[in-house]
């Protein structure tokens, strides 16, 4: 298998974020982000480490795309840091900030590598989270200004967009299990943002197709739930974790409303929606992305507040994992694409994260990564297969072009296909990157620098 199977017009790519690859945080202009004032206050409390100098992308992404171009990735989703344009949020507009995603824009497409940006992957500036946040329903007309400038500043150059990363993650950890940034906990704050979330999805990907020539998608977390035990209890259990995890904010996108019937915490959304809001939180993107890794298994329990579910650890199943704890299940992306194709008049398909952490050890400037090859190998095989059934997906970006900060677990899981040592900055292409550019060499004859998806 290599990638002329999928396809002469599949979109082949690497992916990353602003957060966890710029670093550069208090550099030429940029405000704080969330992320930074989380991680600072987690090292004066003297928990997990959280470094937010990412791999210094910010003064190396030249290096980074050229290593790119060696591995014959012709995609690259990337994100722009909102504090970095708007230190405050909004108003005053750093031009430091401009300056540099012109850079990078200009310099992906020397390369002749398309750029695909986020507009949001998480880094809100620290001064809209002091005004409630994404709680905060004013965060509505904050989106709209920030995406307006960027679509209009780099829309000349950048044919696909993405509106939010996984909000069900930055809502879900950052509002209501204070895991990630901003550190909140409770259904006061994660209602609301949640449904804040949601109009601006429909905001955001409204702003992308009013602008000639331009792609509009967003990405979901989309992780398979199966019920531990094939009984009554934990299939609704199942039913109830799946609804909160993967279908909480696609369905209001395609019109469905809320799945409130299913999960009926959701019905508490109620005093948050405003007369018209419904129509808002619609949106017929282009194209939608979807970030698979992983499956979980679920009980019934009835000391779980609001879902009566628990997830069971694959570390008590018996099953591989990789160094996230998460279990390697390869048959979860072939069964996650068959499950969305329930959905009438979904838009294409594209695969905008998979991938894999392992222990990655370099050796004399090599990194034989061979459980990330197999991973990445295994995952594809469950994705052509659904291509071949008949399942409209178009494209794959693995995560990540580099070893990163992974949010709450800092830089010791590494998921990338280039290995990065901290302390010099130095870059190692991982066997697995060697796979990968020898996977894409064959269609490379086929593959233009950018494509209607």
């Amino acid at each position: 298998m290599d990638a002329t199977a999928f396809g002469h017009d599949f979109v082949w790519g690497a992916a990353a974020s602003a957060f966890q690859t710029e670093g550069a945080p208090q550099v030429d202009g940029k405000g704080p982000s969330i992320w930074d004032y989380f991680c600072a206050v987690r090292r004066q409390k003297g928990s997990v480490l959280i470094p937010n100098s990412g791999t210094d992308f910010y003064n190396k992404y030249m290096h980074d795309i050229i290593l790119m171009q060696f591995l014959n990735i012709r995609h690259f989703r990337f994100s722009i840091s909102w504090p970095r344009i708007f230190p405050a949020g909004i108003g005053q507009v750093n031009k430091a900030g401009v300056d540099f995603y012109n850079r990078v824009i200009d310099f992906c497409l020397e390369m002749g590598i398309s750029p695909w940006v986020t507009l949001y992957h998480w880094d809100l500036p620290q001064r809209l989270e002091e005004k409630g946040g994404w709680a905060n329903r004013d965060v509505t007309g904050w989106f709209e200004t920030y995406s307006a400038f960027c679509i209009k500043k780099f829309g000349d150059r950048v044919k696909h967009w993405l509106v939010l990363n996984e909000p069900a993650v930055f809502t879900g950890a950052g509002y209501f299990l204070g895991s990630h940034a901003p550190g909140k906990k409770g259904l006061n704050n994660f209602l609301p943002a949640m449904h804040h979330a949601v109009l601006c999805q429909g905001i955001g990907g409204r702003m992308i197709k009013e602008r000639k020539g331009l792609q509009a998608g967003t990405s979901f977390s989309y992780t398979l739930i199966d019920p531990l035990v094939p009984q009554p209890a934990h299939e609704q259990a199942a039913l109830r974790a799946d609804v909160l995890v993967n279908r909480s904010f696609l369905e209001p996108m395609l019109g469905l409303g809320y799945p409130d019937k299913d999960l009926r915490l959701l019905q508490q959304l109620e005093r948050y929606v405003k007369p018209g809001d419904e129509q808002l939180m619609v949106c017929p993107m282009d194209f939608l992305g979807i970030q698979h890794y992983t499956r979980e298994r679920v009980r019934f329990s009835a000391l779980m507040p609001y879902l009566h579910a628990r997830p069971v650890p694959a570390s008590k199943r018996g099953v591989a994992t990789t160094a996230m704890g998460w279990e390697v299940y390869p048959e979860g992306m072939y069964r996650s694409l068959k499950r969305l194709t329930q959905y009438k008049g979904l838009p294409p398909i594209i695969i905008t994260e998979n991938g894999a952490a392992f222990t990655d050890e370099c050796l004399e400037g090599k990194v034989e990564d061979t459980q990330r090859i197999n991973y990445l190998t295994d995952y594809l095989r469950q994705l052509l297969r659904a291509k071949e059934e008949g399942v409209n997906v178009n494209g794959y970006f693995v995560w990540s072009l580099t070893d990163n900060v992974e949010w709450a677990e800092g830089r010791n899981k590494r998921f990338g296909l280039i290995y990065v040592d901290y302390k010099t900055g130095r870059r190692y292409v991982k066997a697995s990157g060697h796979w990968y550019r020898q996977f894409l060499e064959a269609s490379q004859q086929f593959a233009p620098a950018a494509v209607a998806v």
